[in-house]
């Protein structure tokens, strides 16, 4: 019994020091990109630390020649709008494919779950025309629009639901409860951990898009982060130091929305190591 928990406890030494190794190389991109932007323009390439710590790149970031604050609201009013649609419609979706019997569904949910293969890029071309017909190209809804329909978010929260007892639907449905009442007031909180890790996901997908905007926008006023990033590669060199700078303000929201929704994925991860 001894050797047992020696034995146990020297392997979670090892599992731990690994783990915090492999933490430690994918955590330093971003620790050297706080350092560069807290540089000179001559220390970029000369030293991991800043000789002392120059504010002057985060401030003109957001002033003068580049005022990266159009680009900020730009890309929180999309990612929002798009992640708030998304996690709605594929709620409602998931619910349909999940809780409701209709003729077909099976095989109706495996040709939509097909079209994941379809590379993006393939359907630039028609959305472009759908856009322009529209009169949505070179706007932000040309972005907002196709994310609020998310195949995988259809697929993760069907899984959820599927996992919640049928028991308790049909019990709400003997007490005269509607589809719409159940799954507002019965599935929706069930599924706060599933919602808010596919929200957290959905939102990072949308607030990196560099693709959809680089080809459905063409103002330089409507520009997301990711488009933004391109005004600090000059002409004869690259402004690295008011880069790492954008870049250091641009992960602040991603921060914040894994901190609030945190206790949620947790939640997630708890009940479904209970369940197995």
């Amino acid at each position: 019994m001894i050797e047992t928990k020696k034995n146990l406890s020297i392997k979670l030494f090892v599992t731990t020091t690994l783990m915090l190794i492999a933490g430690f190389f994918m955590i330093v991109p971003f620790l050297w990109m706080l350092s560069t932007s807290f540089q000179t323009p001559s220390e970029v390439f000369r030293q991991w630390l800043p000789s002392r710590l120059d504010w002057s790149n985060h401030i003109r970031i957001w002033s003068g020649n580049y005022n990266f604050l159009p680009y900020y609201w730009n890309s929180i009013k999309i990612a929002v709008i798009g992640t708030v649609g998304a996690v709605f419609m594929s709620a409602l979706a998931a619910y349909g494919f999940a809780r409701t019997e209709f003729k077909g569904r099976d095989t109706l949910f495996m040709v939509y779950l097909s079209m994941m293969m379809i590379p993006p890029q393939v359907v630039f071309v028609p959305k472009f025309i759908m856009f322009n017909w529209l009169h949505i190209y070179n706007t932000h809804w040309a972005l907002i629009l196709p994310a609020m329909f998310s195949i995988f978010g259809v697929f993760m929260l069907r899984q959820f639901f599927l996992g919640i007892p049928k028991e308790i639907t049909e019990s709400a449905f003997l007490d005269g409860a509607g589809h719409f009442r159940i799954f507002f007031k019965l599935i929706l909180p069930l599924a706060k951990p599933a919602i808010a890790t596919f929200a957290i996901i959905d939102f990072s997908w949308q607030w990196n898009d560099y693709e959809n905007a680089l080809v459905f926008l063409t103002s330089p006023e409507l520009y997301t982060i990711p488009l933004g990033l391109q005004n600090f590669v000059l002409e004869n060199n690259v402004d690295y130091n008011g880069m790492m700078a954008a870049s250091s303000a641009a992960i602040v929201p991603m921060i914040l929305i894994f901190l609030i929704g945190q206790k949620y994925i947790i939640q997630g991860i708890s009940s479904s190591a209970v369940k197995g």
